[in-house]
């Protein structure tokens, strides 16, 4: 016979599915998450959600940092947070539905996550991956021009996507963004990325438009907005002609026009503006990249780095 705790749970459950749709592998993972928890509570004499308290939750996000799972390897800090943030969201249905008079998971602490450091491509792979589409096919000749813009600028994908004619100042060289909170700015672009878009559009956009088609500038077969799925695709078909193994996404390109720029000495503010961030701290993260090369190649180059094994003989 179910507990008091199988029960809120699959309440919980049947109302993720049934009021708020969502998807099964969504279901699946709060089932896993909430299984879990439930298996930690019942090992500590709790049949009731009603009765966990702070020190409870605490001690199963502990438990779970220290675990481990399948081949003994342990759970990452992206899984506990996202348990956590199950947890969390079961003990406010339940105080929103009052079922219980208090959230015990309000005041546990998320454990911190690494900041991923980000993984910029080689400038002999950028200009590799923007040479690969062909320039006697529409397509490719919009392609090319999509591969520079991306690189050139540093937009995000759902700023490339959104982009209108009137938006691109040829003459200029630069291009007018619409990014995070509807922040527009203006982003030089250079000679390479203008130039493809002036062959785009002479040469391939009047092809793809349509009587539907209006200001999008980067128009699919059907002449409509290029759309961001379409992009990741193209880019990813681009990468391997290009003999580049590693996945490669729009957001490669964002990383790798950054941190070219940061090693090229640009200032830390200005890559902030041309990216779009609100924080300088958010452009920072490219700087640790930068000097991450810089140890590769002082280490790498320089006959005193490595000790007494990298030490010179001199002649007798």
């Amino acid at each position: 016979m179910p507990d008091a705790l199988a029960t809120q749970i699959q309440r919980y459950l049947d109302h993720l599915t049934v009021e708020r749709g969502l998807a099964e592998n969504t279901i699946a993972a709060y089932r896993r998450d909430l299984g879990r928890y439930a298996a930690f509570l019942r090992r500590r004499g709790v049949l009731d959600a009603r009765r966990a308290d702070e020190a409870a939750v605490a001690a199963f996000v502990a438990d779970l940092s220290s675990s481990t799972h399948g081949e003994g390897r342990p759970y990452r800090a992206t899984s506990v947070v996202r348990a956590l943030s199950s947890v969390s969201s079961f003990h406010r249905f339940l105080l929103r539905e009052g079922d219980a008079a208090r959230d015990p998971a309000a005041a546990v602490v998320r454990p911190r996550l690494p900041r991923p450091l980000p993984r910029p491509l080689l400038v002999d792979d950028v200009l590799a991956l923007l040479a690969a589409p062909p320039e006697d096919t529409l397509a490719g000749l919009r392609d090319r021009a999509v591969l520079e813009t991306l690189y050139g600028g540093g937009l995000r994908v759902s700023e490339l996507v959104g982009l209108d004619v009137d938006d691109v100042d040829l003459d200029e060289g630069s291009v007018r963004v619409l990014g995070k909170g509807s922040k527009e700015r203006d982003v030089p672009l250079g000679t390479y990325a203008t130039d493809a878009i002036a062959a785009y559009l002479r040469r391939a956009r009047p092809a793809l438009a349509t009587r539907s088609t209006r200001g999008e500038l980067f128009l699919n077969q059907r002449g409509g907005r290029l759309t961001r799925q379409s992009v990741s695709r193209l880019l990813s078909t681009y990468a391997r002609r290009a003999g580049i193994t590693k996945r490669v996404t729009p957001h490669t390109l964002r990383h790798s026009f950054a941190t070219h720029l940061l090693e090229g000495g640009a200032d830390v503010r200005v890559v902030q503006e041309l990216l779009g961030h609100a924080s300088v701290s958010t452009t920072q993260v490219y700087t640790l990249v930068t000097k991450e090369h810089l140890r590769e190649v002082y280490y790498t180059a320089h006959p005193r780095a490595r000790g007494s094994s990298a030490r010179r003989r001199e002649p007798a």
